[in-house]
């Protein structure tokens, strides 16, 4: 029987990571640097990359990481989605790593201890929206080097290096510090801390890493269900300072979060936050003992975790009344980041297609 109940040493690893971000990663700087023009925080990817080793997490150890689980990660994804951590795990540690995890070209392992080691940061060529099983546009492959233009591509400005599949059916890795064959130019982006670029290629110098096909298919799957746990995180930060707030503000002379139509609110979202939970602990487990059923546990945690997410968020903003409206508050980080990660590797719609698909119970 699965058990889905975090660990001692996952709840031991939750607090870790809780602990920097507490210290690192406080709201006000978040929206500072949203403002700046440059929304990754390097020395916190740092910290959580090298000091802490968890770009390093799916990578075996003879590999040079750490040998850990999808359910490892899931904790650390929830915790950064408490945070809404500027930082490129999501599209280095969790997608990029499981794209190369799936190939055996000659460059895999050196590149796999880069970003294990967090000494570089990778990220999949493939637009932020598609999703597990969903059509990706590829480059142009020709005499050893790339050709073609990609949008939407999460994480493109803060990544070294870029995994991207061709027209001939490859995957190859392309450098991008100092490469002037290389254009990464970012896109107006809703979520501020995750941003998407375009990225055009013009004669870029391409390494051969393996087939693309099964590559993208592992890479999206992992991230769709990493993206689960961090809408988890979201949701249980957004559900607890709603309800912290709420016991504090005062309205005719009693707390605004006694009054019934409140507690009902809250009540209902708290239910949707709990199903959340087992559906995203389901699919990470699901991964991480490479369940016959992973794709249909992945499709069913993506497909409700987007909603509940956003409902969250909506939520918390009506409830915090005009101070929710104010950017000094960090809610509309929280809104952002939720409806960004609605569509990110494919919508609620798209995975439950999937899943109709998966368990043979097609539309008429």
């Amino acid at each position: 029987m699965t058990d889905l109940l975090y660990s001692e040493e996952e709840e031991a690893l939750r607090a870790a990571v809780r602990d920097l971000l507490t210290d690192h990663c406080a709201a006000p700087d978040v929206i500072t640097r949203t403002e700046s023009g440059t929304p990754h925080d390097p020395a916190l990817w740092k910290s959580l990359a090298e000091g802490m080793g968890l770009a390093g997490l799916l990578v075996p150890e003879e590999r040079g990481g750490h040998g850990a689980t999808h359910r490892e990660v899931a904790v650390v994804m929830e915790e950064l989605g408490r945070a809404v951590a500027p930082v490129p795990y999501l599209a280095s540690a969790v997608v990029a790593t499981e794209a190369l995890l799936a190939c055996s070209g000659d460059d895999t392992g050196a590149l796999l201890a880069r970003l294990a080691s967090g000494r570089a940061v990778a990220a999949l060529a493939v637009a932020q929206n598609t999703a597990p099983g969903g059509h990706f546009k590829t480059v142009r492959y020709e005499a050893g080097a790339l050709h073609g233009e990609l949008t939407g591509i999460a994480d493109a400005i803060a990544a070294d290096v870029l995994l991207v599949p061709a027209s001939d059916g490859a995957l190859y890795a392309v450098e991008t510090r100092g490469a002037d064959t290389v254009a990464v130019q970012a896109q107006v982006s809703l979520d501020l801390t995750r941003p998407v670029a375009t990225v055009r290629f013009d004669g870029a110098p391409a390494r051969l890493l393996g087939d693309a096909e099964p590559a993208v298919r592992r890479a999206l799957r992992a991230g769709a269900a990493a993206l689960a746990s961090e809408q988890l995180g979201l949701s249980e930060w957004l559900l607890t300072e709603t309800v912290r707030y709420l016991k504090e503000r005062r309205q005719f002379n009693r707390p605004v979060g006694g009054f019934q139509a409140v507690k009902h609110r809250l009540a209902a979202l708290w239910l949707d936050v709990v199903n959340l939970r087992a559906v995203a602990r389901n699919a990470a487990d699901a991964l991480a003992t490479d369940s016959a059923d992973a794709d249909v546990a992945v499709a069913v945690a993506a497909a409700y975790a987007a909603p509940v997410a956003v409902r969250a968020a909506e939520e918390a903003l009506q409830l915090h009344g005009g101070i929710g409206m104010t950017w000094e508050h960090p809610i509309h980080l929280y809104l952002k980041r939720a409806k960004a990660d609605s569509i990110a590797h494919g919508t609620a719609g798209a995975h439950r297609e999937a899943l109709a698909e998966l368990v043979d119970l097609r539309a008429p």
